[in-house]
């Protein structure tokens, strides 16, 4: 039975990343995911620059964000202040990997 889903995104540096362009993300994220009604829970931050082999430290900013369930979820993916945070960060960013997960 689901109990919870995480939406774990990472994104990667543009080509021509400028040095404030994490905080630019962050504060972007911040301004615009968090006060979508489905989000239960809400965390951005850098790489941790962990000296591990296996630890991928290449992305930008990291964002973990919570819901109850996925329809949770699928309400914050077609959300207006979701769509409008993608319009107006996508500049940061060369790509995005995802990794959903339910509990």
């Amino acid at each position: 039975m689901e109990t919870g889903f995480f939406h774990a995104v990472y994104f990667y540096p543009r080509e021509n990343a400028e040095p404030g362009d994490a905080d630019a993300l962050i504060t972007g994220c911040r301004r615009w995911l968090t006060n979508i009604p489905t989000v239960t829970y809400f965390q951005v931050g850098k790489p941790a620059g962990t000296p591990r082999d296996v630890v991928d430290n290449d992305y930008l900013v990291g964002l973990l964000v919570g819901y109850a369930d996925t329809a949770g979820h699928d309400v914050y993916q077609d959300h207006p202040d979701h769509l409008q945070f993608i319009e107006e960060n996508k500049r940061y960013w060369s790509r995005v990997r995802v990794f959903d997960t339910t509990l």
